[in-house]
């Protein structure tokens, strides 16, 4: 079981829900939100049974494994305009990781944490009653994946060999999105995209196939536009702006 009491020791001022079995974190949040609930709530829990990821898509949930949270932000500036707001989160999740594990993810547009080209973590954000709702999971002490997983997902532990407290992970994750956040509502999102673009190897120079509903795209990522867009250039020259859609690196 997650340990409550050291996490409300190291957030003071936090509300903090412990959960050990919920269907999804993000569902919980939402809930709280509508009641009224503070930023910087928070909802953690040992095991999902309908994890969400983006596009309907599920997230893989082992019980005690992995880290489940979802923070609660009612940010101080227009939460409408704010696509940055994800990638801020992505930063944050992978300040954390830096500091605590070591590690230095990747960031793919708009929210996966990569290691070693494969998935270890990923960033859900639903806007919500004036307050925007942030799902982070993360794979921490993961020994395997289900086969159809297996190519495509990772752990800290297989990455680095050992295994991770979540409980720090959570805390250090919640502080630095109070931080990534102070900065877009000091400055905007130019400092958040700018380095965004710096530390993501998708942001600029990829050949990447996008899957979108209208059918797949095919380019190289152009960077990203100022409120944070992917643009891809494709095969014609085009340069298009991907407001959504699975990027994954082009079959060579």
């Amino acid at each position: 079981m997650l340990d409550a009491a050291w996490l409300g020791g190291r957030l003071p001022g936090r509300a903090i829900h412990c959960l050990e079995s919920t269907p999804s974190t993000m569902t919980d949040l939402a809930k709280l939100a509508a009641e009224g609930a503070r930023h910087g709530t928070i909802v953690i829990a040992d095991r999902q049974t309908a994890g969400q990821g983006r596009h309907g898509h599920g997230w893989h949930s082992e019980p005690g494994a992995g880290l489940y949270l979802s923070i609660l932000i009612r940010p101080e500036f227009a939460i409408e305009s704010t696509p940055a707001l994800t990638l801020a989160i992505g930063l944050a999740a992978r300040d954390a990781l830096r500091d605590l594990a070591g590690v230095e993810c990747d960031l793919r547009w708009p929210n996966d944490l990569m290691l070693g080209g494969r998935k270890c973590g990923g960033i859900l954000v639903h806007l919500l009653y004036r307050a925007a709702l942030a799902g982070i999971g993360v794979n921490l002490n993961h020994e395997s994946f289900p086969r159809d997983l297996a190519d495509s997902a990772t752990s800290l532990r297989i990455e680095t060999g050992r295994d991770h407290l979540r409980e720090p992970l959570a805390a250090a994750i919640a502080e630095a999105v109070d931080a990534r956040c102070a900065v877009l509502a000091k400055h905007g999102p130019r400092p958040v995209i700018a380095e965004f673009s710096r530390v993501s190897s998708y942001a600029r120079g990829l050949r990447v196939t996008v899957d979108r509903p209208e059918g797949p795209l095919h380019g190289e990522t152009a960077g990203l536009d100022a409120n944070g867009f992917l643009l891809v250039r494709d095969g014609d020259g085009r340069v298009v702006t991907v407001l959504a859609g699975g990027v994954r690196p082009a079959r060579s």
